[in-house]
């Protein structure tokens, strides 16, 4: 069990980070780089079937250990860490029997209990770190490391006896490509579960639906000298149309199972602006209405200036899994009970953003999410306890065996 530390230290040291801007798959080379590490690393352990594909999906097999009738089950995690925060050079830390203080990092990078107050659940206890000049990779580093130990522990033990078990590994996942090119039907799995939640106890069946709008503005650049009447200026148009978005339907005014649109990006001169935002709903009707809104300023604005001024492309993204868990609800009672047996009680809550799970459940494979077990992610003051690990990795060993799947 121990294994899954020295794993997660060295995954988090690899530079893996995704780019939303590039067109090819995986996005960058460093994952393709990273994933021939795993993929030698399973081959080395005992893994059979193990295949890295030209887009950068590693799939492996756990063959059988028994005669006895089990589904196909399916473990799954993403490589690349978010580029919201910088992922290179990562220098993980342990930080041994936490005393409930604030933790010191660089560039005055503060993991306070004022601040983040759930890492006082864990006092006592070993919590690792970036060094705070990066993000840590716990997303979803720790879920590639729990489900590789994991692996090597069925391969080793006689005792668990458990079906065919399917592992799988993605990239691009944090820029929303993860499940692009995932096959479903070479995977071959009744279902699967994403590791890829955060705090120890997490267990969710329901995300976001989600569209992405790109928003381009084209104005009209007159000197200001002489612009009465004549100047349009396209930035200022950019910030009319947010204006007119409810301004309580922004993430830091949301929770739960509230929606809200982000404004990702806003970039712009007189001349040309563009500007992404994306829409956030679980419920379906309310994630139609937000995008009918949407719909309707640009229409507004456009009607006000007499031309198309502002151009909008709107795409749906991904949509919630619940639709497609919910007549399989079994695969969810299989999680409980196996947190149960492990001494953790089970936090079923919605998923305010989206995971590979929930496209991939719509291709046919049922996939809610479990724990990693870190928190804070994409940032600085994201920290994952070694217990929560350990959890994780008992967790999956649980759910294979197949008196939960009677």
């Amino acid at each position: 069990m121990e294994k899954v530390v020295e794993r997660f230290l060295r995954y988090a040291k690899e530079y893996t980070t995704s780019d939303p801007e590039s067109n090819t798959c995986p996005s960058t080379a460093r994952q393709m780089e990273f994933m021939k590490k795993l993929e030698a690393e399973l081959k080395e352990i005992g893994l059979k079937e193990v295949e890295l594909d030209e887009n950068g999906y590693l799939m492996a097999t756990i063959p059988a250990n028994t005669s006895e009738k089990a589904p196909v089950i399916g473990f799954i995690a993403h490589v690349d860490t978010s580029p919201d925060f910088a992922g290179e050079n990562v220098q993980p830390q342990i930080v041994e029997n936490y005393d409930g203080k604030p933790i010191q990092l660089k560039n005055k990078v503060v993991i306070d209990p004022a601040e983040f107050p759930e890492i006082l659940q864990y006092k006592g206890q070993s919590i690792i770190t970036a060094d705070g000049t990066t993000l840590l990779g716990a997303d979803d580093k720790a879920g590639v490391a729990e489900i590789i130990t994991a692996a090597e522990i069925l391969l080793h033990s006689d005792k668990i006896k458990h079906g065919k078990i399917r592992i799988g590994f993605t990239p691009d996942e944090e820029i929303g490509r993860g499940a692009d090119k995932f096959d479903v039907k070479k995977f071959g799995a009744d279902f699967a579960f994403t590791l890829d939640g955060g705090e120890i106890g997490e267990l969710e069946f329901e995300n976001f639906n989600a569209a992405g709008a790109k928003i381009t503005i084209q104005g009209r650049s007159v000197h200001p000298g002489f612009a009465k009447d004549k100047m349009i200026n396209a930035t200022i148009v950019a910030h009319k149309l947010i204006s007119m978005l409810p301004p309580t339907q922004r993430p830091e005014h949301t929770e739960k199972y509230e929606g809200f649109y982000h404004l990702m990006s806003l970039n712009g001169n007189v001349e040309k602006a563009e500007m992404q935002i994306i829409i956030r709903d679980h419920d379906k009707q309310k994630f139609e209405e937000k995008k009918k809104l949407l719909k309707e300023i640009v229409q507004h604005i456009n009607m006000e200036f007499g031309r198309e001024l502002v151009h909008l492309d709107l795409n749906d993204q991904y949509y919630n899994m619940r639709e497609k868990i919910e007549p399989v609800m079994h695969v969810v009672e299989t999680a409980k009970q196996a947190m149960n047996k492990a001494g953790i009680q089970p936090n079923v809550k919605a998923i305010r953003g989206g995971t590979d799970g929930a496209r991939l459940s719509y291709e046919g494979l049922p996939c809610p999410n479990i724990f990693a077990g870190g928190h804070n992610f994409h940032g600085p003051f994201e920290f994952i306890p070694v217990s929560s690990m350990l959890k994780a990795v008992e967790v999956i060993l649980n759910i294979v065996q197949t008196e939960f799947l009677n």
